[in-house]
């Protein structure tokens, strides 16, 4: 593989052919800058940038893998706008697609890039149910067990151990990194029951049995921790703040409130955080977010309206605040492939039309609507604005990535 080098000199400009196996680097001016220069340089970069950066020869090949530079890279994501992995799954699971959000606007047809999967014959249908410090975690939707941790990027990648299978289960995820233990955890909450059901399977089941499973990576096998009091919501943990994993309870019958659950990497305890006395959280549906690095909840309201609510101090109660309160909205795009578009708060899955991603720079809510278009919201103006990318599929979930070339013995600083 031979790639294009342009050297400037004043008005002068050199091309010549880079070999990126040749064993001397080409010459310029980075060679002799410090090092926390070079760093700071290549943190600005967007990942697809970066990649492309290490294959130039092999001296910037072994600058990309210098764990100083993957844990700055790291430190300044949460500076730039946010990155998503979009998992298709139309016609087929086996798809996984990059959005590049800090691509350059004259670059758009550059900011979605489909990414091989390159343990695709041994798990041809997954789930995505974590990204952690530009990890995945792969799980096997075909009920064989496999769970993989994948970087997208580097394309390294490894199979966990085998748990404990039950005939009849359910199982909730959750993948995160601890800034204390250093230490990469898989939580794996499996409901199951007994027997056989004697319930038809198009009925909502409820599990009366669970056990909590736990690997930390790099460990030969999995650890039981026991039952767990909560009926969570059958989806991944969806926001990781202060090294605990979050989710949202099932309402029960006798006990209809939705409660909002956590689990600490470090002590691997449960624990509730406290809601906001919006009312709101205890009835109605809604998922969690990180934003800003704070734990944030997007409430469904009556009529499709959608509010976030954010808690400024982790787990202080009084610190919650009501951020943005999100008007109905019909993107273009589910309009043209709606049969019945009215229906459309109606037939979504849980009850959720628009999900929350996160924030852009420039203060806008990244939106995404029923898991076929992406748009923005100015709170400011009260503007919407759905994103036309090239590239980007018909279906898809959407997970907010930090992309990086980190791997799971590149430690991390607090």
């Amino acid at each position: 593989m031979e790639l294009l080098y342009v050297e400037n000199h004043g008005k002068r400009r050199r091309k010549m052919k880079i070999n990126p196996d040749q064993d001397d680097p080409p010459s310029t001016a980075m060679e002799h800058l410090p090092h926390e220069i070079i760093h700071d340089i290549l943190s600005r970069l967007p990942i697809s940038s970066l990649v492309q950066f290490k294959c130039v020869c092999k001296a910037w090949r072994a600058l990309a893998k210098d764990p100083h530079l993957v844990r700055f890279y790291l430190s300044t994501t949460t500076n730039n706008d946010p990155c998503l992995i979009l998992h298709c799954d139309f016609p087929i699971r086996n798809q996984i697609y990059f959005v590049d959000f800090a691509a350059a606007p004259d670059q758009g047809k550059d900011k979605v890039k489909r990414i091989n999967v390159p343990f695709w014959p041994m798990m041809p249908e997954f789930d995505v149910v974590g990204s952690c410090n530009g990890l995945l975690c792969l799980a096997d939707s075909l009920y064989n067990d496999a769970v993989y941790i994948y970087n997208p990027f580097t394309r390294n990648h490894v199979e966990l151990p085998k748990s404990l299978k039950y005939p009849d289960q359910e199982v909730v995820f959750g993948f995160g990194f601890h800034p204390k233990t250093q230490e990469y955890k898989v939580v794996k909450i499996v409901y199951y029951r007994n027997g056989h059901s004697t319930y038809p399977r198009a009925r909502r089941l409820v599990y009366p049995q669970s056990e909590v499973q736990i690997l930390t990576l790099g460990s030969p096998k999995w650890r039981s921790l026991g039952k767990i009091s909560y009926q969570l919501v059958r989806r991944p943990s969806e926001a990781l703040v202060n090294g605990r994993l979050h989710w949202v309870s099932r309402p029960r019958r006798y006990n209809p409130a939705r409660r909002l659950v956590s689990f600490d990497l470090a002590d691997e305890q449960f624990r509730e955080v406290p809601k906001p006395d919006c009312g709101g959280l205890s009835r109605c549906n809604y998922h969690l977010v990180v934003l800003r690095g704070c734990l944030a909840a997007a409430v469904y309201c009556s009529y499709g309206r959608l509010e976030i609510w954010v808690m400024k101090e982790y787990n202080v109660k009084e610190t919650w605040v009501k951020e943005y309160s999100i008007g109905t909205y019909m993107p273009k795009g589910l309009k043209q492939n709606l049969d019945r578009p009215s229906k459309i708060w109606k037939n979504s899955l849980n009850g959720r039309v628009v999900r929350v991603l996160g924030l852009l720079q420039n203060g806008e809510v990244l939106l995404e609507y029923k898991s076929r278009v992406l748009v923005t919201y100015d709170p400011n103006h009260g503007k919407f604005k759905e994103l036309s990318l090239q590239g980007i599929p018909k279906w898809f979930q959407a997970v907010v990535h930090a992309g990086s070339l980190s791997w799971i013995n590149t430690p991390i600083d607090t």
